[in-house]
């Protein structure tokens, strides 16, 4: 998207979707979608900003949701949360990727929809609001960000991968362990995407999870699979 393209009635909407105003500085908004291939008044700086305020932020929000938990688990807890690709996952459920400003070779190579860019803008968007109104405004977007993902932490369980998870938990209830395969691959060789099918109990269950690694793509099969069985819809 073009700055021109990037008018009020985008701004807006935007702004309903992340539930913030901006009142006292408007621009940093525009700033805070502004790609370095752009130009020099990018969000490089906000990102900055924002990277520090959203891991105190998180870390605040762990301390005091589990009273129990040791440095190591707090420590891991925060690393789990703020990662490049659960901020990217996040920044697409805003669809951020539609309203950033990029350089016309930036554009041509799809940065929009790359996990860094998507992160970056993410935490500069954070930034940009603590600049604007304040730590308050800060806690109250994050805390809505990551609501489901706080709902889903355990400090002792989060330094084990999802695949882990889920074998303990299939192993637990006697249930088949699973059986992973690659069902495509697609994109250039330098940026692949792995699509991979995690199969449960015969084919009885199927879960397909994307990556651009298969590691990746399986972790992410098996997280959804997780989801499924925390919410006892698998039996």
């Amino acid at each position: 998207m073009s700055k021109s393209r990037l008018n009020s009635e985008n701004i807006d909407r935007l702004q309903r979707a992340i539930d913030y105003q901006f009142k006292q500085q408007p621009e940093l908004l525009v700033r805070a979608l502004t790609h370095r291939s752009f130009g020099a008044d990018n969000f490089e700086r906000l990102e900055f900003l924002g990277d520090s305020i959203l891991g105190f932020v998180i870390a605040d929000n762990i301390f005091e949701r589990f009273p129990d938990a040791n440095e190591g688990q707090l420590t891991r807890l925060r690393a789990s949360l703020v990662r490049q690709e659960t901020l990217a996952e996040l920044a697409r459920d805003l669809e951020l990727g539609d309203y950033l400003v990029l350089g016309p070779g930036a554009l041509k190579s799809g940065d929009q929809s790359r996990d860094s860019v998507l992160s970056d803008v993410l935490e500069s968007i954070i930034g940009a609001i603590y600049l604007d109104g304040g730590l308050q405004p800060c806690r109250r977007f994050v805390k809505k960000l990551f609501s489901r993902k706080l709902a889903l932490c355990a400090a002792d369980k989060v330094y084990k991968d999802s695949k882990t998870r889920l074998q303990e938990l299939l192993q637990k209830n006697a249930q088949p362990l699973p059986d992973y395969s690659i069902l495509k691959k697609s994109g250039p060789p330098h940026r692949q995407t792995f699509t991979v099918q995690c199969q449960i109990g015969d084919g009885q269950h199927n879960f397909v999870g994307k990556g651009p690694s298969r590691r990746k793509a399986e972790q992410d099969a098996a997280e959804k699979a997780l989801l499924k069985l925390s919410s006892k819809e698998l039996a």
